[in-house]
Order: C-alpha cells, then sequence, then structure tokens
C-alpha cells in the first residue's frame, strides 16, 4: 500500500491533466482555495507590523513599568508587585507578535531594546527584587547628577534631583519640589512592609545610603532656610521619617545573615537577555583577568621607559586647580578638532568646563590621584558629558532612543566607550608629550578590571562586599583606592544592585573596539575616525552589542546566538 500524499498546490496542478470523479474536483478545490485565503491572512498579517506599531507598544510599555500611584506614593507592596508581574506576559506576547521581517537593521534593533527592557522587568521581579530586598532602593533625594542617561542602580521611582534646582527656588519649583519630598515618609512607611529579604550586604551597605539622604536633607534645609515654610516643614518631615527608618533598618541588620549574590545560572540569564552581553560569568572572569594582567604589564613597561623622568605632581592650589583643569579642556578639545576625531558641537566645551569642581585639598579617591596628576587624562572619560547634552540638544528622532533606557542597559555604550575613549586617545598621540600620563591610563585599567573581578565573585558567593573591596584595593595600583576611603565600597555596592555593571566598562571597550575594527576593514582606505565617530553617536546610546550589528550592516557569530533564544 503506498504511503499518503499530503497534498498542495503543485501536486494539484500536476493532476489537472488526470480524469477526476465530481467528488474529488470540489475537495481539491476548496483545499486550494484554503491555501490562499491563508497565505493570504498571514501575508496580511505580517504587513500589520510596523515600526508604528512598536513604537506604540513601547509607549504603553513605559507607561506600565513605572509603579502605580493611586495610592500618593509608588505602590511597591506585595499585592501590586504581584499584579504587575501578572500583567507582564501580556505586553511580551505582543511584543513577540510584532513581525519584524523585513524590517531595516535599526528597527530591529530597536525591537531587541524594547524586549530587553521586558525582560529586566521579569528579572527584577523573578529574582532581583530591590522593594523587597535592598534598603537603599527607597532612596529618592540626590545633590548630585549622574554622568549617566539614568541614575546607576535601581531607585524607587519620584527621585528628587537637587541638582537641577537654583537656588533661591521661585515659588513653582518649590511646590515642585514639596510635592516630590512629601511623598518621603509615605514611600519609607510603605518600605518597612515590604523589606523582608535577608541579603547581609544588601541590607548593611543600603542602610548606608539611607544614612546619606539624611545628611541630604539636613543639607537641604539650610539651602531653602528662607523659602516657603511649606516646604521647610515638608523636609523636616521627610528628614524625621528618614531617621526612623534607619533605626528600624538598624534593629532588623542581625537577622540578615544570607549572602546577596545572584548567583552564576541567574547573572548568565541576565546578561544574555537584558544587558545583551553575549558572553557568560566564566567568559567574563577570564577577560577581566587578562585585562588586570595587561594593565599591570604595561604598566611595569611604561615606568621602566619612563624611569627617568619626574613624575608629575599633583595639584596644589585652588588657582593652580581653575588654571590646570581649564587648560586641560582646551588642549583636549583642541586636539579632537586638530586630529578630526569627531565633531565638534558648540555645547561639547561648555559641558566639561562646567564639570570642573572646585579643588580640594585631601585625602582624595581614586579618580582624584589620577585628576589632580593630568586633568586631561578624565576628561576623556568625560565623553558622558558630550552624550548627556546631546540628548539635550540633538534629540533622537527615533522614540525609543530618545530618553535613557531602563535597567542601565545602556551601560556598554556609555561607560563603555568612555573607558575605552581614555587608552584610544593615548593611542592616538594625546599623551606624548607628558609620557608618565600614560602610566595613569593604564592604572585606570587595572582598576576597572580588578572592581568587576569583584563584582563577579560577589555573584558566585565567593567574596562579601567587603571581599571584593578588599581584593579591588590591593589590585589597584599605587594604593590609590584605599580601604579607608567611601569609593571602593560604594563601588562594588552598586555592582551586587545592578549586576553587569561593573564589568560594563571594559566588556563594552571590548566591543566598541571590536565595532571599529570591523568598520576599518570593511572601509579600508576610505575609514575616517571622524565619519566613524559621527555615525556612533548618532546611533544613540544603544547596548555595544546592538551598535556592531546596526553600524557594520553584519550580526557577529556571538550576538547571533544571544538573540536567537529569544
Amino acid at each position: 500500500m503506498k504511503p499518503k500524499r499530503h497534498p498542495n498546490l503543485n501536486h494539484l496542478a500536476r493532476r489537472r491533466a488526470q480524469p477526476r470523479s465530481s467528488q474529488t474536483r470540489p475537495l481539491a478545490f476548496l483545499f486550494a482555495l484554503t491555501l490562499l485565503i491563508t497565505t493570504f491572512t498571514a501575508t496580511a498579517q505580517q504587513k500589520k507590523s510596523s515600526f508604528a506599531d512598536l513604537t506604540q507598544l513601547f509607549a504603553e510599555w513605559r507607561a506600565f513599568q513605572r509603579p502605580d500611584l493611586g495610592v500618593g506614593v509608588p505602590d511597591y507592596t506585595a499585592r501590586a508587585m504581584s499584579a504587575q508581574q501578572g500583567e507582564l506576559p501580556a505586553f511580551q506576547r505582543r511584543l513577540a507578535a510584532v513581525a519584524t521581517s523585513g524590517w531595516p537593521i535599526r528597527e530591529q534593533v530597536d525591537w531587541h531594546i524594547v524586549r530587553a527592557e521586558m525582560n529586566g522587568l521579569d528579572f527584577d521581579h523573578r529574582v532581583l527584587r530591590p522593594w523587597a530586598n535592598n534598603p537603599g532602593f527607597y532612596v529618592t533625594v540626590f545633590f548630585d547628577r549622574s554622568d549617566q542617561p539614568a541614575r546607576e542602580g535601581p531607585h524607587a521611582y519620584g527621585a528628587v534631583e537637587i541638582w537641577r534646582y537654583t537656588f533661591p527656588l521661585s515659588a513653582e519649583r518649590a511646590a515642585e519640589m514639596g510635592a516630590a519630598i512629601r511623598m518621603i515618609p509615605k514611600l519609607l512607611e510603605q518600605a518597612r512592609k515590604n523589606l523582608v529579604g535577608k541579603g547581609r550586604d544588601l541590607w548593611i551597605y543600603g542602610t548606608k545610603d539611607v544614612r546619606e539622604q539624611s545628611s541630604s536633607l539636613t543639607r537641604l534645609a539650610t539651602l531653602i532656610a528662607d523659602g516657603p515654610g511649606e516646604l521647610n516643614s515638608g523636609i523636616a518631615r521627610a528628614k524625621e521619617a528618614t531617621d526612623r527608618f534607619i533605626e528600624w533598618l538598624e534593629a532588623q541588620a542581625l537577622s540578615k545573615t544570607a549572602p546577596s549574590g545572584i548567583g552564576i545560572e541567574n547573572y548568565d540569564w541576565y546578561l544574555k537577555n537584558v544587558q545583551l552581553v553575549p558572553y557568560t560569568w566564566q567568559e567574563e572572569v577570564a577577560l577581566m583577568e587578562s585585562e588586570l594582567a595587561r594593565a599591570h604589564a604595561f604598566l611595569a613597561l611604561e615606568e621602566e621607559k619612563n624611569r627617568d623622568l619626574p613624575q608629575p605632581a599633583a595639584v596644589a592650589s585652588d588657582t593652580e586647580y581653575t588654571h590646570r583643569f581649564n587648560a586641560g579642556v582646551t588642549e583636549y578639545m583642541s586636539f579632537l578638532k586638530e586630529r578630526e576625531i569627531l565633531t565638534i558641537k558648540e555645547y561639547m566645551d561648555p559641558e566639561l568646563r562646567a564639570q570642573i569642581g572646585k579643588f580640594n585639598p585631601g585625602p582624595r579617591e581614586f579618580f582624584g590621584e589620577i585628576d589632580y596628576r593630568d586633568p586631561e587624562v578624565m576628561r576623556t572619560h568625560g565623553y558622558h558629558w558630550f552624550d548627556l547634552a546631546r540628548m539635550e540638544h540633538e534629540p533622537h528622532a527615533d522614540p525609543i532612543r530618545r530618553g535613557p533606557l531602563l535597567y542601565n542597559i545602556f551601560n556598554t555604550r556609555t561607560e563603555g566607550h568612555a573607558t575605552g575613549w581614555e587608552e584610544l586617545m593615548m593611542q592616538a598621540g594625546m599623551f606624548e608629550a607628558r609620557p608618565r600620563s600614560r602610566e595613569l591610563i593604564y592604572i585606570l585599567i587595572a582598576e576597572r578590571a580588578a572592581r568587576a573581578l569583584g563584582e563577579l565573585r560577589m555573584v558566585s558567593g565567593e567574596f562579601t562586599l567587603e571581599q571584593a573591596a578588599e581584593f579591588t584595593s590591593h589590585h589597584t595600583p599605587r594604593g590609590w583606592l584605599s580601604l579607608k576611603g567611601n569609593l571602593v565600597r560604594s563601588e562594588q555596592h552598586l555592582y551586587l544592585q545592578q549586576p553587569g555593571y561593573g564589568t560594563s566598562y571594559l566588556v563594552g571597550k571590548k566591543q566598541i573596539e571590536m565595532l571599529l575594527a570591523a568598520r576599518k576593514m570593511q572601509l579600508g582606505e576610505n575609514f575616517r575616525m571622524k565619519q566613524f565617530m559621527d555615525s556612533f553617536d548618532a546611533a544613540g546610546l544603544v547596548p555595544a552589542s546592538l551598535l556592531r550589528w546596526e553600524l557594520t550592516g553584519q550580526m557577529p557569530d556571538d550576538v547571533k546566538r544571544m538573540l536567537a533564544s529569544h
């Protein structure tokens, strides 16, 4: 007996010349008609998925991602978070139904960005649960401006960014600040019920962040001492609520004995599905160990080469500080322009000068030790301020890229590029007249690699936060990252809260160097750094892995494997 053949249109066409019974002919016709209708419907469905569909979904998704404010403050209660988690899969299904076949690469990249953000919320609910595990999540008062598109790490909605205000406050701005300040007591009261986590390091160092909020509120009260009475009383109540919250946190501390790391399996998932980094924990360990060794080895060679040259003297006075830091900006901007490294915009110079700050007689933290020896070095890392100014003065036409991406998934682009830019500018000749400044670049790389290894070993449970700080301090050259300072522990605390952040500096650097190399290979003698940087900046602050795909038109194998499993 012959096996049955599944009919299709070609098979039916071949049979048209053969005699058919009156019963077979209608069945064949109906089957062909059904197949044509199905094909037409599928094609029509594909056409319905436009980029506008994605941007509309993106707008709805962003509104959904924000916490409910129906109770007067952001609602992070167990009930509200459970409801949000239950509704998230519907958004993910809607995104999966958006067909991107035939879309330009740029639009396909946007689809993956939206997917990564949704995965970020999913991971928050399943693993991080910052509203339940991290007291620092409830810190909402910040004096200093972040150099990132959005403040690093997870924080409750409704931050009071004091740096945005000019004092004395206008009546309108005072009312705006007062509304945000009034939310603090209710939010902290809610936090007492929400915080049920057992992770010790998150609890202890999160409590330290809350103490800093208390100090910030004291400082704010001084700034607006002659301001509206309602704002003064609101700040006083917020300070009192913060202090009571600190007392409660300290009373709970002894019961917090569990590790705070998320584990390697969770970390690998987060890298791949949220940060869009095509590496594993183990691969990142290998990369960071290699970079740490490279930095120390190259530093040794530079020190040997420069041994007859004097070490640069650190800035020693306020007058010298003002002169040398402004001169550093001038020299840096002239270097970029004369070497035609990128297109200079009128907002770049003022943005860098606005961040110069004031002289600090000491003791100084790690980056101050670098800065005070050659103020031009850290101006290269100040590419962050170019990025932020571009967002303000030249907002991206694409609504998905116009504002900060959620869950800090911009960091391989922002931190990775700024870190890579330091060494790229050195290789471009910036420090030819000051050879000992080359040593500072390798010291910076060593510190980034050491602290990244601290993060990775907290993830795996090999290190506590204190052990990560000790490791990082020990492996940073010249003793400039002292355990007596605050920086070494605050950095590790950030990386414990925001997985993948500590490694993003060198992972992003590596990815952007690979992008640069790929474009040089494609263009050959036609490659020009200025044109490359113009296209790089125009693409926006998206993950470095996607930038390489978009700017080269080719998807690397590691990125292809990473994205294939969605």
